[in-house]
């Protein structure tokens, strides 16, 4: 499968913003909506590291909103394997700006079986969509 048939695994935006520039955006964006950002991998320094190979810049952020984690385990232990909800945030194919996903937290908890989580599913994708939003004016 070439980059062209990419599969959707979330919501996307792409920003006219050098990667740098971008990751400080997205974090900001996502704490305006209430999610601090609890891990920072990056996957090009990692890539480089263990395989020595090169690789665009690429982060994986793990967000998290406390409030809304808390309602997840509360309603089901399990679904602490779910979190945190991820962002990436990787050069565009010219590597003149750069591309920002978020997994679609419904999609993700729909993954299990329990109704309970659809609620709280639902409210982090809104904050999440707000992100995107404001990451997009």
């Amino acid at each position: 499968m070439n980059q062209s048939e990419r599969i959707d695994y979330g919501m996307h935006v792409h920003l006219h913003a050098p990667f740098d520039q971008a990751v400080e955006h997205v974090t900001a964006a996502l704490k305006v909506e209430g999610f601090g950002v609890l891990t920072q991998i990056d996957v090009q320094a990692t890539l480089k590291q263990k395989l020595d190979v090169d690789f665009r810049r690429y982060v994986i952020l793990g967000a998290c909103n406390p409030t809304l984690a808390h309602r997840a385990l509360s309603t089901e232990l399990e679904i602490g394997l779910m979190l945190p909800c991820n962002v990436i945030v990787y050069d565009d194919e010219d590597r003149l700006g750069s591309v920002v996903s978020i997994i679609d937290p419904v999609t993700m908890l729909n993954v299990g079986a329990n109704p309970d989580l659809e609620p709280v599913g639902e409210e982090a994708a809104l904050r999440l969509r707000r992100v995107l939003a404001a990451l997009n004016q």
